[in-house]
């Protein structure tokens, strides 16, 4: 059985792919179908995934990474036998989360909730290296990408502090080795 990843978005998928490039994931690039991460949210809407689900033929258990989790995935019937398992990885409110946890901005962050989503939180309070955030996926590559350790201490801290998940949501961090 192999893995297919599937992310809501880039960032998302910036991110599997550091911790993939890294070895710091449970699986590794030979466990997943067609030995990466997808930006996908449907298989019907990816002709990539959809592809690569008929190469490789075998069964397959889907983790979907996200913050929002509440659409419900939709596995066309000619791929019905092959998934086996999904399983739901949360980045509730929103993946910017962990570069304010990241950046020791959560408790500035916990005061203004109410008013701010973590993107437009993180666009007015975190640069790195001159450049402020601007929802970019360079920015996490830049940010998260040569110290990984920093992404890994986020994802510890995330869990550490979140505690709205459901039941059936799990935490990336979850998934590391």
């Amino acid at each position: 059985m192999k893995y297919l990843i599937m992310c809501e978005g880039p960032n998302e998928k910036k991110i599997i792919d550091i911790l993939l490039d890294n070895n710091k994931l449970v699986v590794e690039l030979d466990d997943l179908v067609g030995r990466e991460a997808y930006h996908a949210r449907q298989i019907n809407k990816s002709p990539m995934v959809q592809g690569q689900l008929r190469i490789y033929g075998g069964e397959v258990e889907i983790w979907r990474i996200g913050d929002k989790q509440s659409d419900k995935l939709i596995i066309p019937s000619e791929y019905r036998a092959q998934v086996k398992n999904i399983v739901k990885f949360c980045t509730l409110p929103e993946l910017e989360i962990l570069l304010i946890i990241s950046e020791n901005l959560y408790k500035e962050y916990e005061k203004t909730k109410s008013q701010k989503h973590p993107k437009q939180f993180a666009k007015e309070n975190i640069v790195y290296n001159r450049n402020r955030y601007k929802g970019e996926t360079k920015f996490y590559e830049e940010y998260f990408g040569n110290d990984v350790d920093k992404l890994i201490k986020a994802l510890h801290k995330y869990r550490q502090q979140n505690h709205a998940h459901k039941n059936d949501e799990h935490y990336l961090v979850e998934i590391l080795k």
